[in-house]
């Protein structure tokens, strides 16, 4: 059973990709391809890390290329690591959220899809982080702003949401301004 029966379509087109050949977790299977990215909150949840990607120019969430593993949540620990420099990071629950979304052309590489798998992954009590290659910044930023902020990709903006209808009540309060009755 779906936690969110409105994307039971979207999930039916993950299903149907998965099955339509053997080389989908391969970033060579030019189609498209699975990622794995993270929903990267702080340790009291009341944050989510995001990076300013490099190649793409957006803030988005850590995560990145399968290269042959099927473990997605496996691919968006590995990944919240080496984008973030966090250690004590852990995956919590299954699948939290999916997005296909198309990658523009660039140098040798053509138009293609992204079909990409998301989990939450909570940091540790320390959450200093180190820029890599792989982005221009990192940036703590309260879940209650990320919701609104019409700037972001609205995949973001879906998980900020999510985030906030099953997070605790004072989390809720705060974005709200009123206890849910």
């Amino acid at each position: 059973m779906l936690l969110y029966p409105e994307e039971a379509a979207a999930a039916s087109i993950f299903t149907d990709f998965l099955e339509s050949h053997p080389a989908t977790f391969e970033r060579a299977h030019m189609p498209g391809h699975f990622t794995g990215s993270c929903w990267l909150v702080s340790a009291d949840g009341r944050r989510v890390l995001l990076m300013h990607h490099r190649k793409l120019g957006l803030w988005l969430q850590p995560g990145g290329h399968a290269d042959g593993d099927a473990d997605l949540a496996r691919v968006a620990l590995r990944e919240a690591s080496e984008e973030t420099g966090l250690k004590d990071l852990r995956v919590e629950g299954g699948v939290y959220d999916i997005d296909r979304h198309r990658i523009p052309a660039r140098r040798d590489e053509p138009e293609h899809w992204h079909y990409d798998v998301r989990y939450v992954v909570r940091a540790g009590r320390d959450d200093r982080f180190a820029i890599n290659h792989e982005s221009h910044a990192l940036a703590w930023r309260p879940v209650t702003e990320v919701v609104d902020d019409i700037g972001l990709d609205a995949s973001l903006r879906r998980m900020a949401y999510k985030w906030l209808v099953r997070a605790p009540w004072p989390l809720v309060h705060e974005k709200r301004g009123r206890l849910p009755t």
